[in-house]
Parts: C-alpha cells; sequence; structure tokens
C-alpha cells in the first residue's frame, strides 16, 4: 500500500521543494554551485514540455521531503528506466521512513510502467549509504562519472 505522505508534486510545491535543494546542495559541502529559482523547477516540472518529474513527502501539511527524477533509457534491456536527481529529507525527519517511501513510489512508477531501472548517484561519504544496500540497491563501482559544465562545456561545444 502506497505512504499517504508521499505524492506527485504540485504547483504550489515548487518552493518549498527549492528550498530543500538548497538545504541538499548545503548537506552535500557544494552550497555555491546551487542556483535554481522556483521559475526553472516550475518550468522544468509543470512547463509545455516537462522532462523531469518529481514526489514530495509530507508531514502536517509541510513538504519535508523530495525526490526529482527523469527518465533514461537502457539500449540494453531496450527500455526506460528512472535516474533519480535527487532525493532528500529534512534532518529532524531522517529515520522517519519518509526516504524510503520516497523511493518505494518511484520503485512503483517503475513497476508500473514497465521500466527496468531505478538508478541514482550517491557521494561515497553519504550515510545514506548504508540505507540504500538494506534496500538491495547495489554500487555500480565499475563505472566513473563524467561531467562537461561551465567552459569546458562551452569549449567542446565551440567544436560542433
Amino acid at each position: 500500500m502506497p505512504d499517504p505522505r508521499v505524492r506527485r508534486i504540485r504547483p504550489e510545491d515548487v518552493d518549498a521543494v527549492v528550498k530543500l535543494v538548497y538545504a541538499l546542495a548545503e548537506f552535500e559541502r557544494a552550497p555555491d554551485e546551487c542556483h535554481l529559482e522556483p521559475p526553472q523547477l516550475h518550468d522544468a516540472l509543470f512547463g509545455p514540455a516537462p522532462a523531469l518529474f518529481g514526489h514530495v513527502a509530507e508531514v502536517d501539511g509541510t513538504v519535508g521531503g523530495f525526490a526529482l527524477w527523469f527518465l533514461n533509457f537502457s539500449t540494453w534491456r531496450g527500455t526506460h528506466g528512472i535516474y533519480l536527481e535527487d532525493l532528500f529529507v529534512r534532518a529532524e525527519l531522517r529515520g522517519s521512513g519518509l526516504g524510503k517511501a520516497l523511493l518505494a513510489a518511484l520503485a512503483a512508477e517503475c513497476v508500473d510502467k514497465g521500466y527496468q531501472r531505478l538508478e541514482w548517484s550517491v557521494l561515497n561519504w553519504n550515510p545514506a549509504v548504508g540505507f540504500y544496500r538494506a534496500l538491495g540497491a547495489v554500487a555500480q563501482d565499475e563505472w566513473t562519472t563524467y561531467r562537461l559544465t561551465d567552459d569546458p562545456l562551452r569549449a567542446l561545444a565551440a567544436d560542433a
């Protein structure tokens, strides 16, 4: 049975989720790297061609956690999956089951739509690693994530 505290994100949740994104950036020791503004998140979630989706966990009428995700595709499995971009639960609510409930909602989304994977990245030092392992998640240690941003991204684009 779905956890009644978890639901799809609605437009009126955007401001609360943006605040939690900033709290996540602080937790991940990168507060200066977060530049998200409510209109950006609103457009990504609810604009004419949304490519971002989300769930929130609500406690006593307040958004206490969120999961933002998008679809990826596995050429090997021949089907879409969900890539969880961010999962965050306010510190005072950790251990209450909200994180598991958010992940369970995404797992249900995968099963309901025939998606074959639910994937995400986590910092090696994040204490949530133990939580994820307890759920049966397997670290993909043989893969290294690469990222282009800012000047290197623009420099490569100039070669196109």
